[in-house]
C-alpha cells in the first residue's frame, strides 16, 4: 500500500492550510464568542472550490474523491473545527442535490451551493430519531403536483441561516422503506425555526428546531424515487462520519503543534517543559493517536471511493477511533499547557469544546460500536 499523496493532493492540503490561516484562524475565536455564522468566509471558500468538493462536475463542483475532501477538511479543523465542521455538511448537502435532484432543481440549486453564494443545511434527526434514520416521523404527502410536509426536526446546524435544506420525511409506511428525501427552500411559507440553541462549543454554527406546518415544495424537488430516502440517508451518515472524523483529526493535529511550541518555550525549574520525560513520553503519545486516527480516517474515505462492500463499517470504526483519541488528545495538549490551556487567549478550550461533540454527532460512539459488531456478528462481514 502506498500512503504517500501526490502533489496534486499536496497543493490542494496547502491551498486549504493558507485558506485556513487567512481567513479561519485570525476570526475563529471572535466567531465562537459572539456566536457568528461566517457566511462571508463560506464565500470565501466557494472561490477556491471547497463548498463542493466531491459534488458533481456537472454543477460545477470538484468532483474530487472523499479521500481528497479528508485533506482540506482536517487543515481547515486545525485552526476552526467549528466552522470547518459546518462546511462539511453544506459539502454533503451540495453533493446529495448534484447527486440526485431533478434537472431544474439541479440547476436551481447546484451552482449557486457550490459557488459559497447560497449555503445548505442536512435535516434527518428529529426529537425521537436521530442516527435510527428509519424511524423518523416527519411526514411529505403528495398532493397533486406538491408534497406537504409536517413534522419537526432537531438539532439542524445552519438552520434559519441557509438558503435551503435537505430533508428526510415519510412518505410511505414505517420503516426504511417508507423514508424519501427532499429539497426544500428554507423560505418556504409554513417553515419556522426555534430558538437559536445555546451550546458548549460549535458556536459559529448555528443550530436550531425546524418544524413544518403544512410546508409545500413542488413535486420535482423529490431527490430521486419515493422511498430512495433512506439509502441517500445512510450515503450521507457513512461520509459525515468520515468528515466528522476528519474534523477530530485535524483539531488534534492543530492542539498538538501548540503543546508542543509551548513545551519548547515554557520554562519551568530551570528548564523547558520539553526536557521532562514524561511530557515528552505524553506528546509522543499524542502524535501516535492522531497518525493512526488519520491513517484510520483515510482508509474509510478510500473504501467509500472504491465502492468497497464494507464502508460503512469501516467509516464507523474510523468515527469511533478518532474523535475519542483525538478529542483525548486535544485535552492533553490543554493539560500541558496549565493553567493558560484554561485561557480563552488559547485556542486549547475552543479545541476542547468544539471536538466533544464530534462524539456524539453522527451516531454516538456507543451507537457506531453497536453498527460494528452486528456488521461483524449479523452480516459476517470480514474486516482485515
Amino acid at each position: 500500500m502506498d500512503f504517500r499523496l501526490d502533489d496534486e493532493q499536496l497543493a490542494f492540503a496547502q491551498a486549504a492550510r493558507d485558506f485556513a490561516l487567512g481567513e479561519l484562524e485570525p476570526n475563529a475565536a471572535l466567531w465562537d464568542t459572539e456566536g457568528i455564522f461566517p457566511r462571508e468566509a463560506f464565500a470565501k471558500a466557494g472561490q477556491l472550490g471547497f463548498c463542493a468538493i466531491y459534488a458533481p462536475e456537472s454543477i460545477g463542483g470538484l468532483g474530487l474523491p472523499r479521500l481528497d475532501a479528508t485533506l482540506v477538511f482536517e487543515e481547515m479543523a486545525a485552526y476552526d473545527p467549528s466552522t470547518t465542521a459546518f462546511l462539511t455538511i453544506h459539502n454533503m448537502a451540495t453533493w446529495m442535490i448534484g447527486s440526485w435532484a431533478t434537472k431544474a432543481v439541479r440547476e436551481a440549486w447546484g451552482p449557486v451551493l457550490a459557488t459559497g453564494e447560497k449555503l445548505a443545511s442536512y435535516c434527518l434527526t428529529e426529537p425521537g430519531a436521530g442516527s435510527d434514520a428509519a424511524s423518523l416521523s416527519t411526514r411529505a404527502d403528495k398532493r397533486g403536483g406538491a408534497y406537504v410536509l409536517n413534522g419537526a426536526k432537531a438539532f439542524i446546524s445552519g438552520a434559519g441561516d441557509t438558503d435551503v435544506m435537505v430533508v428526510m420525511a415519510r412518505t410511505g409506511g414505517p420503516g426504511a422503506n417508507g423514508v424519501s428525501a427532499f429539497v426544500v427552500p428554507s423560505d418556504t411559507p409554513g417553515i419556522t425555526y426555534g430558538r437559536k440553541e445555546d451550546k458548549m462549543g460549535w458556536n459559529s454554527q448555528s443550530t436550531r428546531p425546524v418544524t413544518f406546518d403544512n410546508a409545500q415544495i413542488p413535486a420535482e424537488n423529490l431527490l430521486g424515487a419515493e422511498g430512495e430516502g433512506f439509502k441517500f440517508a445512510m450515503k450521507g451518515l457513512d461520509g459525515g462520519r468520515i468528515n466528522i472524523a476528519t474534523c477530530s483529526v485535524g483539531a488534534a493535529q492543530g492542539a498538538y503543534e501548540a503543546a508542543r511550541r509551548y513545551m519548547n518555550e515554557r520554562q519551568q525549574f530551570g528548564q523547558p517543559l520539553a526536557s521532562f520525560q514524561a511530557l515528552q513520553f505524553k506528546l509522543a503519545d499524542m502524535l501516535t493517536h492522531i497518525v493512526a486516527s488519520r491513517q484510520m480516517v483515510r482508509l474509510a474515505a478510500a473504501k467509500i471511493d472504491n465502492n468497497d462492500p464494507q464502508a460503512s463499517t469501516y467509516c464507523a470504526m474510523a468515527k469511533r477511533l478518532a474523535t475519542d483519541l483525538c478529542f483525548q488528545a486535544c485535552l492533553d495538549a490543554q493539560q500541558i499547557h496549565g493553567g493558560y490551556g484554561y485561557l480563552k487567549d488559547y485556542p486549547l478550550e475552543r479545541l476542547v469544546r468544539d471536538t466533544r461533540v464530534h462524539q456524539i454527532l453522527e451516531g454516538t460512539n456507543e451507537i457506531m460500536r453497536v453498527i460494528i459488531a452486528r456488521q461483524l456478528l449479523e452480516k459476517g462481514a470480514d474486516i482485515r
